[in-house]
């Protein structure tokens, strides 16, 4: 990097900075001011301040405000339900500017790269944004094509998650984010970097090669830069176009959708790390077309372990069972009162696949029914000192949670212990580790 473009990131980085801290250091010492004189606050209010501060910005911090939204206990449910509301806003790249970015990217002639290319872009979401096009072979390709200075948003804002997560740490108490912090600056830098991204495109086909019902596009790499991701485009349906459908449609879906995230982690250890509905669409035959590969978690084969582990542990009611399990996550410092509260939530979340039998998925989360568990963990994790969730943990947590809202839109009504069981049934670590082993050396990870 030379010194001018040096100087260019830093003072891009300097003015996001102050965008971004300006806006939170009101909301924060507000707070601090009243709780040092002793004035009660109603987190309510407070939540409302935070998404207020945060919903005139645009870009990375606005991806981390919903991932924060979407795991559990990471901030308080008052703050969960306003950060939920924030819709990434950047507003998509004009003509002119989208063609200096594909110059910068495909060079000078890029143009003739392509038999047509859609002016308008067809998707804008918080890092880039996608537009379809046809290749000079009359391929029907979507081109996803990152905004610029997004490293240094990225970074600035980074640094600014750290005073989201400490109005939490140090007023409310009750979880150590440090994890959480660590765990969020990987994985979106990691989104940052699309050659990485197809390499995650390649491992999902490789692992979901036997899937009739789930649909991986193809990738164009002589179309595609680290900034750039051209890829097959799939046509499909929204899953919210569904919701309304006959009951054996909506079960249908949410079974494809069941093995298009379960079969990669439970055969593989790897998770599809980002379950929003944006990233799935479907086809007429209700099969599953997986668009979005930028969040991808790979854990050791000792990690799925633990959660078949933890699910006996429950099920049976085994306390050492569950105690190895959680070791297996990486918790520290386990004593009885905090395995009591991890297993509150705990059972929650493997409610569907305790019993052999249809369950109404609707019905296991009737009213605030995850709400008020999250609360009451909450309050009894504050009671007895908190804790620090493992890094390994926060994105397996917000997946399972993210692909379980999925169900409970479609309304879903199946037997998910017999679906679990179905894919566990043989279980092996060690056939797992070597599976996992192969298929990221195939695709060069």
């Amino acid at each position: 990097m030379s010194k001018r473009q040096e100087k260019s990131t830093i003072l891009k980085r300097a003015k996001r900075y102050g965008a971004v801290g300006g806006k939170l250091s009101g909301v924060v010492a507000k707070a601090a001011t009243q709780r040092l004189l002793g004035i009660a606050v109603d987190q309510s209010t407070e939540a409302k301040a935070l998404r207020a501060a945060l919903g005139g910005l645009k870009g990375p911090l606005l991806k981390i405000a919903q991932i924060l939204g979407t795991i559990p206990d990471a901030l308080p449910e008052q703050y969960v339900q306003e950060l939920r509301q924030l819709q990434s806003n950047a507003p998509s790249m004009g003509w002119v500017f989208v063609k200096r970015r594909m110059q910068g990217e495909l060079g000078p002639d890029w143009q003739t790269q392509f038999r047509e290319f859609g002016q308008v872009a067809a998707h804008a979401a918080s890092l880039g944004q996608v537009h379809r096009a046809i290749t000079k072979t009359g391929d029907d390709v979507a081109c996803k094509l990152q905004y610029p200075d997004m490293q240094s948003a990225v970074d600035a804002d980074l640094q600014q998650l750290k005073i989201i997560l400490g109005i939490y740490k140090n007023i409310h108490g009750g979880v150590d984010t440090a994890d959480v912090y660590a765990e969020v600056t990987d994985r979106l830098r990691e989104e940052l970097d699309y050659t990485r991204e197809a390499k995650h495109m390649a491992l999902f086909a490789h692992m979901l090669r036997d899937e009739a019902m789930v649909h991986i596009p193809k990738f164009y790499p002589d179309l595609s830069t680290p900034r750039l991701l051209t890829m097959q485009w799939l046509d499909g349906k929204r899953v919210l176009d569904f919701k309304d459908a006959k009951q054996s449609v909506r079960d249908t879906i949410a079974r494809n959708m069941f093995r298009a995230w379960y079969v990669p982690f439970y055969h593989y250890g790897v998770i599809h790390g980002d379950p929003h509905l944006g990233n799935y669409t479907l086809r007429d035959d209700l099969s599953v077309n997986l668009l979005d590969y930028g969040c991808v978690r790979v854990f050791p084969s000792t990690f799925v372990k633990g959660v078949l582990d933890l699910y006996l542990a429950i099920r049976d009611d085994k306390p050492d069972l569950a105690v190895a399990a959680y070791q297996a996550w990486g918790f520290k410092n386990l004593t009885k009162e905090l395995i009591a509260v991890l297993n509150l939530w705990a059972r929650f979340l493997y409610g569907p696949i305790l019993q052999d039998k249809v369950v109404d998925i609707a019905e296991h989360n009737a009213g605030k029914a995850g709400q008020v568990v999250a609360q009451r963990v909450h309050a009894e994790l504050k009671r007895i000192g908190g804790v620090r969730p493992p890094r390994e943990f926060v994105f397996m947590d917000r997946a399972a949670v993210g692909l379980g809202s999925v169900f409970i839109h479609l309304r879903s009504k199946l037997n998910w212990h017999q679906m679990f069981g179905e894919l566990n049934a043989q279980f092996d670590a060690q056939k797992l580790a070597k599976a996992q082993g192969a298929a990221l050396k195939t695709v060069g990870l």
